[in-house]
């Protein structure tokens, strides 16, 4: 029954995600706050809804395994959808056609957050101010000073919010993304406590619950985002759709710990969160590798670095499991 609601509560989680992701687009596009900066906040919000209602779940039952687990895989799984359909659209040669310039700083800016965490989980840190862990409180700091270096540039995502969303009025858009985003949290919570007793039932680890299978459930509307971006033959929204997506969940690791009342929340986890964000980095560096090579025509050569991201996430998850 357990395996029922879950597979049921992560259907819920990304047709309603995607519904949030849609009415974001339309209110960024037809309100008065209108705008470069309300458009990336309001739609990065609501794409990374059901991870942070997932992770807030985890940690009213306390489980932080899953609480964190959840963030740090979702990462790993975002950049696994952007190396499989690279894969599977190998023909366009995805990497040999974006701009580079625009990508790496948040490529490299993923890995910087990311080996925070890393430091903090091999440490063992306890440092903590109000009760929540020191290096939350560079990671906001980091994510700061990363927003201000980047110059925000959504022209044409904004073209196709507007062409999507022109039927749709501003009153009626406000509605469906209330509405969406009660249903996200109610079925992401769904996915964390069934997560948590499926973890009892069958003997899995809660941070491989977390990393996989909750992770791979609320980053399935990262995977439409990229499918459309490809439709459109916007490689560079795709790619950028990933990476800032990452950004904004490693921030969420912030939000959770400060609902976290029993200390820093990555002091409270068990080994098993510190190989997935391993994992993270090493995907991450194969995918500056091919964002900075030169130009590859032959299909062999060009499809190699996405193949060996898709062998080292089941790999992972086959050792982990």
């Amino acid at each position: 029954m357990n395996f029922l609601i879950f597979a049921i509560s992560a259907v819920v989680v990304v047709l309603a995600a995607v519904q949030l992701n849609r009415y974001g687009d339309v209110i960024s596009q037809k309100s008065k706050l209108s705008g470069a900066v309300v458009g990336t906040f309001l739609i990065a919000g609501a794409t990374s809804l059901p991870e942070l209602t997932t992770s807030l779940t985890a940690v009213y039952i306390d489980n932080p395994d899953i609480a964190v687990g959840n963030m740090l895989g979702s990462n790993v799984f975002n950049v696994l959808i952007l190396a499989a359909v690279d894969l599977i659209y190998r023909k366009q040669k995805m990497f040999n056609s974006i701009e580079q310039k625009q990508h790496l700083p948040s490529a490299i800016a993923g890995i910087i957050f990311t080996l925070v965490v890393v430091v903090s989980l091999f440490l063992d840190s306890t440092l903590s101010l109000f009760n929540i862990g020191i290096e939350m409180f560079i990671l906001v700091g980091l994510y700061v000073l990363t927003v201000r270096f980047f110059e925000n540039d959504e022209g044409e995502e904004m073209d196709e919010a507007a062409a999507t969303g022109k039927d749709v009025s501003l009153k009626a858009a406000s509605i469906g993304f209330a509405i969406s985003a009660i249903v996200v949290f109610a079925a992401g919570s769904a996915l964390s406590i069934t997560g948590d007793q499926l973890a009892q039932q069958t003997g899995m680890s809660s941070s491989f619950v977390g990393s996989f299978l909750i992770a791979a459930s609320t980053s399935l509307p990262e995977l439409v985002t990229v499918l459309v971006a490809f439709k459109m033959g916007n490689y560079d929204m795709a790619v950028g759709s990933i990476l800032g997506s990452n950004l904004f969940n490693l921030q969420l690791l912030a939000i959770t710990d400060l609902f976290y009342q029993n200390g820093p929340i990555l002091s409270a986890t068990s080994g098993g969160n510190l190989p997935i964000a391993l994992l993270f980095i090493g995907m991450m560096v194969l995918t500056i590798f091919m964002m900075v090579r030169k130009k590859v025509e032959s299909f062999a050569r060009y499809a190699a670095p996405s193949l060996l991201i898709v062998v080292m996430y089941f790999v992972s998850s086959y050792f982990l499991f």
